[in-house]
């Protein structure tokens, strides 16, 4: 998988990007089809507490995933963000495994009569 950053107005330590690079890798036991995650970094309102925002698209074969967060710090953000890809992508398997068994189920019928 290839992962981008991109931080606006401010230069990301080079802890911070190990820190999200560990994360989002994280995201390929959920699907093995990511193919990019492009993760967006940038400070919302300087004077309020919450400012920190991270937005992160992640690509697949079939199509994209999106989460952003504001939190108080780059690391909160990227952690919830990547829990809530998280969750997107364990509902789209289930929602696929589903499909694949109730097409299993149509495709062998049940003969009780014998």
């Amino acid at each position: 998988m290839e992962i981008k950053i991109k931080s606006i107005h401010f230069d990301a330590a080079e802890k911070l990007k190990t820190f999200i690079e560990k994360k989002v890798s994280k995201l390929d036991q959920f699907n093995d089809g990511i193919m990019m995650a492009d993760i967006i970094l940038k400070v919302v309102k300087p004077e309020s507490v919450k400012n920190k925002s991270a937005a992160i698209r992640i690509k697949i074969g079939n199509g994209e995933y999106f989460a952003e967060k504001i939190c108080n710090t780059f690391e909160e953000a990227v952690d919830t963000a990547v829990e809530a890809l998280e969750k997107q992508l364990r509902k789209d398997r289930e929602k696929k495994r589903g499909k694949i068994k109730s097409r299993i189920k149509e495709e062998i019928p049940l003969d009780i009569t014998e």
